[in-house]
């Protein structure tokens, strides 16, 4: 599921996110997987020598570490709540950390041209701690990992997790520069209950208002990621659903698309609204209502803020009773 994580330019999501390129080289006479960039193209210095430490810290940094981490621990979380046991929850959370990785890689390796042009000093393709190629391989592994984990967790399990992390590198190698940015995210967000609910006995599907919820916090978590760095976005050709609608209108979405999911989580299960559902419900739009239009990264930030209590409760609705 798409995950990016843009320290200066953003994301997960993941889906996350997403979380955010081909997964290898190009060659010389290939088209780029988006716009080429205006200006001139700094290239990156050429590491010399071999220095084991210093590739794994390149590969490392290039991976996208933060939402890959926090999107298998979600998942994790997720698989224990469900009742996946150790084993099987070490198994979901195996096989979305290789997903997350090669996603990543995939993300950085894309990006490439994009962010030699914009001198992105925080890119280790950028500043030759790691080579094109030894990200690309690195791609390439970890989405074969998670091809084999995947599998270990039953054909239904697997194929819906690997149609999330297809969307992932769709939307890495094509789908972010298009008005159809936000469906990877949606769609890879939306599966992941499904990852793990289809690993239990009787491979059970998520009920409905799950995977709604899912699917709104990733699309939310998509505009929400690229919130602060839209005008470099523009500048570099990626023309994604929010980076056409602007900020201003790109933060309404984003707090739209987060407070449904908010929404579906609170009045979905079946029965009464629980107590701390009302409140819940009422903090989001006031959150939402007083970032929306503030300056700078507040309303990502706000965004981002409601986006985890959403998890903390899809976590909650998880640990209880079917």
């Amino acid at each position: 599921m798409p995950a990016r994580a843009r320290p200066a330019r953003a994301g997960s999501a993941h889906p996350g996110s997403a979380h955010p390129e081909p997964a290898h080289p190009e060659p010389a006479h290939s088209e780029p997987a988006h716009p080429e960039p205006s200006g001139p193209v700094r290239v990156a210095p050429v590491r010399s020598g071999f220095a084991p430490g210093a590739v794994a810290g390149g590969l490392l940094r290039a991976c996208h570490p933060v939402p890959a981490a926090a999107v298998t621990l979600f998942a994790a979380a997720l698989a224990a709540a469900s009742g996946r046991g150790a084993a099987g929850s070490a198994l979901t959370a195996g096989a979305v950390a290789a997903g997350q990785l090669s996603v990543g890689w995939c993300n950085d390796r894309a990006d490439l041209r994009r962010d030699l042009a914009t001198g992105r000093r925080d890119k280790p393709l950028v500043t030759g701690r790691v080579r094109p190629a030894e990200v690309s391989a690195a791609a390439l592994v970890a989405l074969l990992v998670c091809v084999v984990l995947s599998a270990a967790c039953g054909p239904a399990a697997a194929a819906a997790h690997l149609v999330g992390v297809a969307a992932a590198w769709a939307y890495n190698l094509r789908l972010k520069a298009t008005a159809a940015s936000w469906f990877p995210y949606a769609l890879a967000f939306g599966l992941l209950p499904a990852f793990v609910t289809l690993g239990l006995p009787g491979a059970p599907w998520p009920p409905t208002w799950l995977t709604c919820a899912a699917a709104l916090l990733g699309a939310g978590a998509h505009f929400a990621n690229v919130l602060p760095d839209i005008a470099d976005d523009l500048a570099t050709g990626i023309r994604g659903l929010p980076q056409r609608l602007g900020a201003r209108w790109a933060a309404a979405v984003a707090a739209l698309l987060v407070a449904a999911s908010t929404a579906c989580l609170v009045a979905g299960p079946p029965g009464p609204i629980t107590p701390y559902g009302w409140p819940l419900l009422a903090l989001t739009a006031v959150l939402l209502t007083a970032t929306a239009r503030a300056p700078g990264r507040i309303p990502f930030l706000g965004t981002m803020a409601v986006a985890g209590a959403d998890v903390l409760l899809l976590l909650l609705h998880a640990a209880g009773p079917p």
